[in-house]
């Protein structure tokens, strides 16, 4: 563990200036979350990527959502077979013991993860097709969406169009989970799919009936 470092000087020059100037107005908030735990009424599964501000664009304050992040904002199909399952531990946790009213799939534009999956299935991408990839495997989750844009020519059309569908992908895996189709058919649970474009943050929204995403 000596390997392991004190934090950098930039970030505590940043906490230290939070814990002073904005903390103090938000002490009996914090203490109240303490006190009594978390009780967010919606999860957001987002992607990792640093630009997408989850909590700025909803004007959330601390413990009002439960956000999950992961490269490309995916949902894997359920698979109970024993082994490490961060996105669907997540899941469960919001559905079954925070009792969440909504899940929301957070995709945006010019997506790194979305790029890689094109790279990888259209055959420029070999390190991503190794089966020691935890990236390539990861983004394998997003294949049967690329089949369904595959013969779209432009490259730009193709990414978003790809960003869209993983989404959709993963809003149908979400209903494969037996505690997340319980919920949903039971009117406890809602699910949303969204599309932000990261230069303007404008939103759309996933219509589940037409398969279109229109302005938020």
């Amino acid at each position: 563990m000596h390997r392991v470092k004190s934090l950098p000087d930039y970030l505590l020059d940043r906490y230290n200036d939070w814990k002073e100037s904005s903390f103090p107005e938000n002490r009996d908030w914090f203490r109240k979350l303490a006190e009594e735990g978390q009780h967010p009424k919606a999860m957001v599964i987002a992607c990792c990527d640093s630009r997408v501000a989850i909590n700025s664009i909803f004007g959330q304050r601390t413990g009002e959502l439960f956000v999950h992040r992961n490269i490309a904002n995916l949902v894997p199909p359920y698979t109970p077979d024993g082994n490490h399952h961060g996105t669907g531990a997540a899941v469960e946790f919001a559905v079954k013991h925070l009792k969440v009213e909504h899940i929301l799939v957070m995709g945006h534009s010019r997506c790194g993860g979305v790029a890689g999956c094109i790279a990888m299935c259209e055959g420029h991408a070999d390190e991503f097709e190794a089966h020691e990839s935890l990236i390539g495997r990861w983004l394998d989750v997003l294949r049967p969406g690329f089949a369904r844009v595959a013969d779209i020519d432009d490259t730009d059309d193709k990414q978003t169009a790809l960003e869209k569908e993983g989404i959709h992908v993963s809003l149908e895996n979400l209903l494969g989970y037996p505690f997340v189709k319980k919920a949903v058919d039971a009117g406890e649970l809602s699910l949303h799919g969204l599309w932000a474009d990261i230069a303007d943050m404008d939103l759309e929204t996933f219509d589940g009936r037409v398969r279109h995403f229109a302005p938020a």
